[in-house]
This record gives structure tokens, sequence and C-alpha cells, in this order.
């Protein structure tokens, strides 16, 4: 049976498992410093910031460890939002910095929803995968 390019794509990636805590610093470590990077390469671009935390929340949702699942989901939106924290607009100060961080939030709502909704889908088929398994060595145990 031949195996899908992108199966043997993701096969090639490194395996690391993360923990809970694990993934959700590597998430937000990475949104930060991809932050940084484009507000010194294109001036604070939230579009590129939204593509590029596309792929952070597939390797969040692949890396994290099975017994740890469901924190990929709750890390990728904390992420997003630490990540915004360089690039959003401020006028000055605490207010206008937490300003620019809710008007950024609310109009690039859309990158934070697909990329939620990537690393549940992923993490859903990995956990749906598991339990097949589980099921499977019972059955062959019984």
């Amino acid at each position: 049976m031949s195996v899908s390019p992108l199966v043997q794509a993701v096969r090639r990636f490194p395996n690391p498992r993360l923990t809970g805590l694990g993934s959700g610093l590597f998430c937000a470590a990475s949104m930060f410093a991809l932050a940084c990077l484009i507000q010194l390469l294109f001036g604070a671009s939230l579009v590129v910031y939204g593509v590029l935390f596309l792929p952070v929340c597939v390797l969040t949702a692949v890396w994290v460890r099975r017994a740890d699942l469901v924190t990929a989901v709750v890390a990728v939106p904390i992420a997003f939002a630490v990540g915004l924290l360089p690039i959003a607009d401020s006028e000055g100060g605490f207010g206008g910095r937490l300003m620019g961080l809710v008007t950024a939030l609310a109009m690039h709502a859309g990158w934070l929803y697909g990329g939620t909704l990537l690393a549940g889908v992923i993490v859903t088929v990995r956990k749906a995968r598991m339990m097949t398994r589980k099921a499977a060595q019972r059955r062959r145990a019984a």
C-alpha cells in the first residue's frame, strides 16, 4: 500500500513529546520570537504574523504528548496573544498598549480561530487514533 506524500513528510518531522507546560512555553516563545522578527523585517505586519501562527499551531498539536493533548488547544490562543505584544500598535503607556492588543485581537481573530481550530482537529484525530489502538489491543488481549 502506498503512503501519501503528506504522511511521509510528517514522519520526517522530529518527534519530541512536550508536556502540557512545555507545549505552552514552546508555542508562546515561538510566537513572541516570530513577532519580534516580523517587527524587524516587515514592520509589524499582522497578516504575516497570522500566516506564521498556523504552522506553530500544527507543531504544537503534533508535538504535545498523548497525556496532555487538551493543553495544545488551550495554549495556542494564549500564545497568539503573547506574540501580539511586540507588534500591536500602541500610543504609549499601559493603556495604549492594552488597547492596541485588544484591537489587534479583534481585527485578526480569524487567524486565532483558524489556528485554534487546526490544533483542535489535529488533537482530536490523535485522540481518536489513540482510542482506536487501545480498543484493538484490548480485543487482541481478550
